[in-house]
């Protein structure tokens, strides 16, 4: 035991006039060690805690945030305490990353700042439905840097934070999930109108994923050049493209089956040719 105790005592590292022996090394290695797997274990049950009473998704992601950056700084500056290093060494080093940053990094500490502001003001959230361009997608996290959104394909986008805040975003769940949607359809001129707004009510009522509060509404749209354009407006509590899809599929099955079943013809386009003059066919 001696000898390991002398070998433990022995100088390993001299750092700014400060010499730490073996064991102190090793202990400060042990701290480190020790202190992320902690964090790590505070952390998880801290998200834990907060997923068991039902809090949102972007509050838990921001107290994990701060929570790393406190535990982590406070980590940090005990491992600089116990090799008796002082905060006032890093002065230049500091002074010259600042230097750099503010002349390279400006999209860096601007995307970085907009996280921030992203959750801490949460104008978007995780699980929010966001239209950015011509892209779509769920948000899955926020991060310091970007956002990560995953597209209806699968496709994940990553987003710098800073163009969420400096464009304008389309966020379809910032209050809720109720999302309009229309089909339209074409019938033959001639065709009993009264009865074609009976059919389309027909059909939007007898569909379960269509709201009745607010209840849907039939417009005859149009007098168009080859049929009566009615739109059916209604409201569903849905906000994927493929759910939509697949809803309009259906009542555009059931408004065709239905016009069948009452001999009204779903128009298609129609032209009449006029012809002057005599036709000679040569033989």
């Amino acid at each position: 035991m001696e000898q390991i105790a002398e070998f433990l005592k022995r100088d390993a590292v001299t750092i700014m006039g400060h010499t730490e022996s073996l064991g102190g090394l090793l202990l400060i290695l042990f701290i480190l060690v020790f202190g992320y797997f902690l964090v790590r274990w505070i952390n998880a049950y801290i998200v834990k805690r907060l997923t068991a009473k039902k809090v949102g998704a972007d509050v838990v992601h921001l107290v994990r945030r701060i929570f790393y950056v406190v535990a982590y700084t406070i980590l940090i500056l005990t491992v600089l305490d116990l090799l008796q290093i002082p905060l006032t060494a890093f002065a230049f080093v500091s002074g010259a990353i600042a230097i750099g940053v503010g002349f390279g990094a400006q999209n860096i500490i601007n995307n970085f700042i907009s996280g921030w502001i992203l959750m801490w003001e949460r104008p978007i959230r995780i699980g929010d439905y966001l239209e950015i361009g011509d892209q779509r997608g769920t948000v899955e996290s926020i991060d310091t840097r970007s956002t990560r959104i995953r597209r209806p394909d699968g496709v994940h986008i990553l987003i710098p934070n800073s163009n969420l805040l400096e464009n304008s975003v389309v966020n379809w769940t910032i209050i809720d999930k109720i999302t309009r949607s229309t089909v339209r359809v074409g019938l033959a001129y001639g065709s009993p109108t009264e009865r074609i707004r009976e059919l389309l009510q027909q059909v939007v009522s007898e569909h379960d994923d269509i709201l009745t509060d607010p209840a849907p509404v039939i417009v005859f749209e149009d007098f168009g050049d080859s049929a009566l354009v009615f739109d059916t407006y209604f409201w569903v509590n849905v906000i994927e493209d493929r759910d939509l899809k697949v809803i309009r599929s259906d009542i555009r099955f059931r408004i065709d089956q239905l016009m069948k079943e009452n001999d009204i013809v779903i128009a298609f386009p129609q032209r009449d040719i006029h012809i002057d003059g005599a036709i000679r066919i040569d033989k």
